[in-house]
């Protein structure tokens, strides 16, 4: 009877020509990130008998002499001109709480908002008694950072006409970490559908209208695309 034996090969570990800007390390909670004091602790990391060590799970990042640990998964830390999908949770005096996967409910004033028709003047008493009509809770949202209060909650805005309330589409909730911050976040797909990247994680997509403005938001509620390219490309 045939035996397959093998020899055990000593591996030698290969390093490849990387500069240290460049370099991304990946570490957990525990990990020497470097026992050099030159360097300076910053988030997600905390000094362990004279060595810098990472307190959470994620990528190195280094910044002269700063040394911080961005989370693989955490919640949306916004920043101003964020493009963000959320849904309105509440409805409050003058303004919407909207969940946008941070940590505290995100402000949608009512000074933050189009008009029907857009008209352009100061909001009366009489919208106020109307804001239902225009959001509710449960509706889906795009919308962009205006502004980070002190506390970390954002201030929102959909003065655009890229922005405003969503109709029908799907909703795919991802880590915030694998949305990047690029030019644009609207993008239509070859295949008749459209999507949001929001900062926040929430992607939005929806079937591309026929006749649109360019980078127009996904406000529209005409059907006369299927969704079957939807469902099929997630």
């Amino acid at each position: 009877m045939a035996t397959d034996m093998r020899l055990p090969v000593i591996r030698k570990p290969v390093s490849l020509p990387v500069s240290a800007s460049d370099r991304r390390d990946l570490v957990v909670p525990g990990d020497v990130i470097t026992s050099d004091t030159g360097f300076m602790r910053g988030h997600g990391t905390y000094v362990d008998e004279e060595k810098l060590t990472a307190s959470v799970a994620g990528e190195v990042q280094r910044v002269d002499k700063l040394i911080c640990v961005r989370p693989l998964k955490t919640r949306f830390n916004g920043e101003v001109g964020d493009v963000v999908v959320g849904r309105i949770t509440e409805v409050q005096q003058k303004r919407w709480k909207v969940e946008t996967n941070s940590r505290l409910d995100s402000v949608l004033l009512l000074s933050s908002v189009n008009l029907p028709g857009g008209e352009l003047r100061r909001r009366s008493a009489e919208d106020e008694l109307t804001m239902r009509e225009y959001l509710q809770e449960g509706d889906l949202i795009s919308a962009e950072v205006q502004s980070v209060f002190s506390d970390g909650a954002l201030s929102l805005h959909t003065r655009s006409l890229k922005y405003g309330k969503l109709g029908q589409g799907v909703l795919v909730q991802l880590s915030p970490s694998l949305i990047k911050r690029q030019k644009t976040h609207f993008h239509n797909l070859p295949c008749g559908a459209s999507i949001i990247l929001g900062n926040n994680g929430f992607v939005w997509l929806y079937p591309t209208p026929g006749q649109q403005e360019e980078e127009a938001g996904g406000f529209y509620t005409s059907l006369e695309v299927g969704m079957g390219c939807i469902k099929s490309s997630i």
